[in-house]
């Protein structure tokens, strides 16, 4: 991903995507020193979306409505390690969705802690989030509903490959060369001795 800014020419590179092409890099934040002092002018490393804590996929398996208010639904998830009833005040959710479950003790970003609570009386053993409770989007309809195929029990972290940073490298008018993964990640192995893995690939 490129931009013009300020007369700067800006690349946006991902460092899971280096690591396909490059084994063994230093971590982030080391990569972007380097690459700096070898003449690639690292001009930030970012977290590519917010710490997410104990959020996995789960699977819905009823969706009744709560006892005692009008508003909210009585939900039996899956967690692919047992079973729990979660309160929701979401309409968009039906049995055989794949959701992002918070259990009990899960944070979220803004600081968002979940406990174990009883909402209008009723247990509630987990949150069932939407995109923007995750920090992933500014606004959703409802709860975030993921693929028909996705495994149960997986941090969502990695099912989403969110655990990634991006190097925001400004490429002069002499290196274009770098005006892709491939060219960072042979920058990347000469200045680290990392083995490069250029891959065959075609058109």
């Amino acid at each position: 991903m490129r931009a013009l800014l300020k007369g700067k020419h800006l690349m946006l590179y991902s460092y899971n995507w280096l690591k396909e092409y490059a084994d063994n890099l230093p971590s982030p934040h080391e990569l972007a020193e380097r690459l700096t002092m070898s003449g690639a002018e690292v001009e930030g490393v970012a977290a590519s979306a917010p710490a997410i804590k104990d959020v996995f996929t789960a699977e819905v398996l009823s969706v009744a409505q709560h006892p005692n208010a009008d508003r909210l639904s009585l939900c039996e998830v899956n967690t692919g390690k047992g079973k729990l009833s979660v309160v929701c005040g979401a309409k968009n959710m039906v049995p055989g969705d794949k959701v992002a479950l918070a259990i009990v003790g899960a944070e979220l970003p803004g600081g968002v802690k979940i406990k174990k609570s009883k909402i209008r009386g009723v247990e509630s053993q987990g949150m069932m989030c939407s995109e923007v409770e995750l920090g992933i989007k500014d606004t959703s309809d409802g709860i975030m509903i993921l693929p028909k195929d996705a495994p149960l029990g997986v941090p969502l972290m990695e099912y989403l490959r969110l655990n990634d940073h991006i190097l925001n490298v400004n490429v002069t008018p002499n290196r274009a060369d770098l005006l892709s993964i491939v060219g960072l990640a042979r920058e990347a192995a000469a200045i680290t001795g990392a083995g490069l893995k250029v891959k065959d690939i075609k058109p």
